[in-house]
């Protein structure tokens, strides 16, 4: 077993665990900020129960409580465009697993002798190419997309 080999196995073996652990701090994140939602929602209902509830209350109060809210609703939307960075990250780990997957298939055509290759081969190669392309394409318009985003919010 050639040592370039060994060395490239090691490597898949790597990124993928790299891309494992990703995705499990990128679960993690989500459930938390699941559960901050809950905490804010049920925060926010207490708020606008006051607001409703206390037409007597003295004004500064009730500006307390409209700030109080505005806080709230401004940390929720924070939340949500984290969560959406998340969801774009998840999306992107799913397309880079599957374009080592198709690396890996791919080198596996590409090694052998084109002596050696039946029509079949060829056209399974040229399938697998297809499909690292369109992987590669997916991958940029996530990449856009989040440059974009980006853009936007400066």
């Amino acid at each position: 077993y050639p040592t370039w080999k060994r060395t490239l196995a090691r490597r898949a073996r790597e990124s993928q665990m790299k891309r494992f652990c990703r995705a499990q701090a990128i679960q993690r994140r989500l459930e938390e900020i699941e559960v901050t939602f809950r905490e804010l929602e049920q925060q926010g209902i207490k708020l606008e129960k006051l607001l409703r509830d206390e037409n007597e209350s003295p004004a500064d109060k009730q500006t307390q409580w409209t700030n109080q809210l505005l806080y709230l609703v401004q940390k929720k939307n924070n939340l949500m465009t984290e969560e959406s960075d998340l969801m774009i990250a998840v999306q992107e780990l799913k397309l880079e697993e599957q374009q080592c997957q198709l690396d890996e298939k791919l080198r596996i055509y590409m090694n052998k002798e084109d002596t050696l290759k039946t029509p079949e081969d060829e056209k399974a190669e040229q399938e697998i190419l297809k499909q690292l392309v369109e992987v590669v394409n997916k991958r940029n318009v996530l990449i856009q997309l989040q440059e974009e985003k980006r853009l936007s919010e400066l």
